[in-house]
């Protein structure tokens, strides 16, 4: 059975799209499709079953989905392992969430050089959906991440809430309705309630977009406001390039670290929970 068939299975199933899932892969929507035709050849079980917006699991699909993270986890772990370089003892996985990565990455790399000298380390950013998800399929040995689901494979401690301010390319105050140049940054469930809320009668914008790097290089060359963390824009702010919007709510966001349960090596990870307390603080 060819792992890249198996692959290409898990990313459609994390996607719910073909598409979505040769993005992840680097390939046309041509070859997914190919691999999971041979993978379900192979099984003699049709795996997906397709929808309108996209494709859901069958019940082989759901059947298979255990086992296909299981062989994949088996597949990197084994490949990682065999080739750590001379020095390096063991490996541990990390998910951080991509709208927090450009705060945490470099620093919290730098962190575990010298707590953790001698553990090789794979780290990776995505949104904390997809995070859950490799954590749970032991794909991560523990994740950074916003609005964690509660599970019996993982653990989950509270890091830090950070506040997320309207910014404006120009000086305004907050106003109600749709607003020309507001780009809606998705931050997650609990940030779409809160803005929800805040801003009642809203429910669609022109545009919303998943990555707050991208948004704000938008509204930076285009114009515009949206909700950024404070501890990003702020810089911005003291240059003269963004003016925090008068009245609007400040609205916040709060950062967890969830661990697998069933680690190898728990004196290992709670070292590197330790260093991701000690970088954020």
């Amino acid at each position: 059975m060819n792992i890249e068939h198996i692959r290409a299975f898990l990313e459609v199933t994390a996607t719910g799209s073909f598409q979505l899932a040769a993005n992840k892969l680097n390939v046309t929507q041509s070859t997914v499709s190919a691999r999971i035709k041979a993978l379900e050849d192979r099984l003699r079980q049709q795996l997906f079953q397709r929808k309108r917006n996209g494709v859901v699991l069958t019940a082989g699909g759901h059947q298979f989905h255990s086992s296909a993270i299981n062989v994949v986890r088996a597949w990197e772990r084994g490949q990682q392992v065999v080739s750590l370089p001379e020095g390096q003892s063991t490996l541990i996985s990390i998910g951080i969430e991509e709208n927090h990565w450009p705060l945490l990455v470099t620093d919290l790399l730098a962190r575990f050089e010298s707590t953790l000298p001698d553990v090789a380390t794979s780290v990776l950013a995505e949104p904390s959906n997809l995070l859950m998800q490799k954590l749970r399929g032991g794909l991560l040995d523990m994740a950074i991440l916003y609005d964690p689901q509660l599970c019996a494979e993982a653990t989950i401690e509270f890091l830090v809430q950070e506040d997320l301010v309207m910014y404006s390319t120009s000086q305004r105050k907050v106003e109600s309705g749709i607003v020309p140049g507001y780009v809606f940054v998705d931050w997650g469930d609990s940030f779409r309630a809160l803005h929800s809320a805040h801003f009642p009668g809203v429910f669609s914008h022109k545009l919303t977009l998943r990555q707050s790097s991208i948004a704000l290089e938008h509204i930076l060359k285009h114009g515009g406001s949206g909700y950024f963390l404070k501890r990003i824009a702020d810089p911005l702010v003291e240059a003269g390039r963004l003016f925090v919007v008068s009245e609007a709510p400040v609205l916040q966001r709060a950062l967890f670290v969830a661990v697998r349960t069933e680690s190898a090596s728990p004196d290992l990870i709670a070292t590197a929970v330790k260093a991701v307390r000690d970088t954020i603080e």
